[in-house]
């Protein structure tokens, strides 16, 4: 199934794509208005800045964006939620405090899908995984049995296609664990191709095959329903096609 930005008529007609000099390196914009601004990311793409990487962040690109290259414009973006740098996919950024702040209160009842391709083949084909993830101190998540030494993830898939080596699946984040997919499947023996903190180092696979396919809300202002989205990667097929 291919996810297709659903965006409301009227909101689309006040969009009006801007200079290509401000065009942000990296991102598509799928939509934005006064109060959201939603793009989707490429992978190797960092959400927001590290000690060692400052400018090269979709937040800082999209305050650039905003500001129309004016510096002294107090138009600015609000980190709602974040993807890994290595994933690709939607990001939900707010342009102000009180959509964040709504943005984030709510954020856990929006529904959020994802793709990804994982070794082999999966002996369920639909089905919900659950464990509770804690961290060590080497930054990795792991599930552990006992719910008082880590918190709930529930990670819903299907699979979509499969091959000989890979299996092409989609899925439903049903909790947002910090790299909940990746530990799911890594843990269930079938890796997300090209992961190499949980996986395998898999030589000639250019990316990690995870990425936001797409994201449910209710816009803060006028608490309509909104879905914006994207399709499959192509490298993802190429590659269950390999």
């Amino acid at each position: 199934m291919l996810f297709l930005a659903n965006i409301m008529r009227k909101s689309q007609k006040n969009f009006k794509s801007p200079p290509k000099r401000y065009q942000p390196r990296g991102l598509s914009i799928l939509y934005e208005d006064h109060d959201i601004l939603v793009v989707d990311k490429m992978s190797g793409l960092l959400t927001v800045s590290t000690e060692k990487v400052r400018e090269n962040t979709a937040y800082y690109l999209l305050n650039t964006y905003v500001r129309k290259g004016n510096r002294k414009s107090r138009n600015r973006v609000f980190i709602v939620h974040r993807l890994d740098r290595d994933s690709s996919g939607v990001i939900v950024f707010a342009k102000n405090e009180k959509a964040k702040r709504y943005l984030q209160e709510e954020w856990h009842g929006f529904k959020k899908k994802y793709y990804a391709v994982v070794h082999g083949t999966l002996p369920r084909k639909e089905g919900v995984i659950t464990s509770y993830l804690a961290e060590n101190r080497a930054h990795k998540m792991y599930s552990v049995d006992d719910p008082e030494k880590g918190k709930l993830a529930k990670t819903g898939f299907k699979v979509l296609r499969e091959s000989k080596k890979y299996s092409l699946l989609e899925i439903d984040l049903l909790t947002g664990r910090k790299n909940q997919i990746r530990v799911h499947f890594s843990e269930k023996g079938s890796p997300v191709a090209g992961d190499k903190k949980y996986g395998k180092k898999d030589k000639g696979i250019k990316r990690l095959t995870l990425h936001a396919a797409s994201i449910t809300i209710l816009h803060p202002d006028t608490k309509e329903k909104m879905t914006f989205g994207t399709k499959v990667p192509a490298y993802f097929k190429s590659l269950l096609n390999s």
